[in-house]
């Protein structure tokens, strides 16, 4: 994969970007296979800096929501981050070990292993919910598994943006880890770069663009998508407790999360009783004045907000009902928006056919869980799958009869943030995983190396074929045809 020497370019920022990626490639030509001490000493480096920066990011974060939580960008954004370079500092030794294998009976004696290799220079493409912890999650793998990475941070978080630029290179030069945010005028060119692996955060519409501009240089893609993640309350579970933890992953970030509860579904009898309850909880957790909050995320801009309420005026106009957890002036009080609850949905509402991304909760009825199941698999695969039940038959039964990319059980979120087990999507809701031990696989090239003893003769399988020692293998191996087959 090479790029055109003639290549004509709009703007000095993406010849640079061009130039970047060229060093890059020769860097790793020239230092292919990083030992473990250049690999822990990046990733040792990567952990400090976060927490150097911990307080300018967090701040970086809230400009450019114009309102985010402090607390909640370190305790999602920036310890996540901490966690993810801590496990792999811990376990890649052990990552970066060949794996011996059986070799097959007939080659015996000799010896066979898979040697994980870095596959050369990564593409980043980060979504604006969590610009950090979306960034430095896969850079973090990729520098595990030995390649060089180029970050695309989001047009829209300029100020965090230029801190993550500012915090990376103060450990690493640019032909290692390079960043580049909103002076790339066409995002599509930092796509198009053949890269040796991409990792694209972001919706399933742009996750189809890129995975068709990497289709044009042959290049393997990560997608983490999004999709309508169900919250599934069983008839056995504390309904206050499910509502909870419901509506905290609702107001997390403003909704603004791809793993967030996208709808809930609740048995019939009691859906009025968890509307209540995730009204409680959300004046319990945030107050009657969420203006007057630091805990409480803003949307992130205008145009996302109108895109929420447009999805609200159309299911209201289609007969559902909306309950705000709060109260909300859509003029006065903009981007500030609570958590609003959605009633009677039907399944011509934008509310049930779109990935929300916001603090808005649809609410769908249901009689039994095999009604509930059902609905969840009429639709697309979910990033994830949330089961609230204290009924081991039930769990077992709903985990098996589902499809998502991960689980959470009796609450909301928690399994991304364990770093020993892989995170990713199926289906629309995405390919490959990333964090811990698969991520560095996700990001290395399984090689097969089959090493021949000396003396072992696998030239007996060699031409002319027809000798006793070829006869004997066959019939070992492939006993007797049937003569009956013509």
């Amino acid at each position: 994969m090479t790029l055109s020497t003639s290549q004509q370019f709009s703007d000095p920022a993406t010849e640079h970007m061009y130039s970047v990626f060229k060093q890059q490639r020769a860097a790793f030509d020239a230092k292919p296979y990083p030992d473990l001490d250049d690999r822990r000493t990046k990733l040792l480096q990567i952990k400090k800096q976060i927490i150097r920066y911990q307080d300018v990011i967090a701040t970086a974060i809230n400009s450019d929501f114009s309102s985010r939580s402090i607390d909640e960008s370190k305790l999602l954004d920036l310890l996540g981050s901490v966690l993810e370079a801590e496990h792999a500092i811990r376990h890649v030794r052990r990552w970066m070990r060949p794996s011996k294998r059986s070799t097959e009976l007939l080659f015996l004696s000799n010896r066979l292993r898979v040697q994980y290799q870095p596959k050369g220079v990564v593409g980043v493409i980060v979504p604006w919910n969590f610009p950090v912890y979306l960034a430095l999650g896969p850079l973090i793998a990729a520098i595990a598994a030995g390649n060089r990475v180029m970050i695309k941070l989001p047009e829209v978080t300029p100020a965090t943006n230029a801190v993550v630029k500012r915090m990376l290179a103060e450990i690493f030069s640019e032909n290692e880890v390079a960043v580049f945010g909103e002076e790339i005028l066409d995002p599509a060119q930092f796509t198009s770069l053949p890269f040796n692996h991409i990792v694209f955060t972001g919706s399933p519409a742009i996750g189809r663009v890129v995975m068709r501009a990497a289709a044009d240089n042959l290049t393997p893609v990560t997608l983490e998508l999004g999709g309508k993640s169900p919250a599934l309350v069983s008839r056995n579970y504390p309904l206050a407790d499910a509502a909870k933890r419901v509506l905290h992953g609702k107001a997390t970030n403003c909704g603004q999360i791809c793993v967030a509860p996208d709808y809930a579904l609740v048995p019939k009898e009691k859906v009025d009783q968890f509307v209540a309850e995730c009204q409680a909880n959300f004046t319990e957790m945030y107050g009657n004045n969420i203006n007057q909050n630091s805990n409480y995320t803003s949307i992130v801009n205008d145009r996302h907000l109108k895109r929420l309420l447009d999805i609200l005026d159309d299911a209201k106009a289609k007969g559902a009902q909306i309950i705000a957890c709060g109260e909300y002036d859509r003029d006065k009080d903009a981007r500030r928006m609570p958590v609003h609850i959605v009633l009677n949905c039907t399944a011509e509402m934008r509310i049930l056919k779109e990935e929300l991304f916001g603090p808005v909760l649809p609410v769908v009825a249901y009689d039994t869980v095999d009604d509930a199941i059902d609905y969840i698999q009429a639709g697309e695969r979910p990033l994830a799958l949330y089961l609230f039940t204290h009924d081991a038959n039930e769990r077992d039964y709903v985990l098996k009869q589902t499809h998502s990319g991960g689980v959470t059980l009796n609450d909301w979120g928690w399994h991304v943030v364990n770093h020993d087990a892989p995170f990713g999507g199926i289906g629309n809701s995405g390919m490959g995983t990333y964090h811990g031990e698969e991520g560095f696989r996700e990001l290395s090239h399984a090689k097969t190396v089959f090493a021949r003893h000396r003396f072992f003769p696998t030239q007996l399988f060699y031409p002319p074929y027809g000798t006793w020692v070829q006869k004997l293998a066959l019939r070992f191996f492939l006993k007797q045809g049937d003569p009956n087959i013509k």
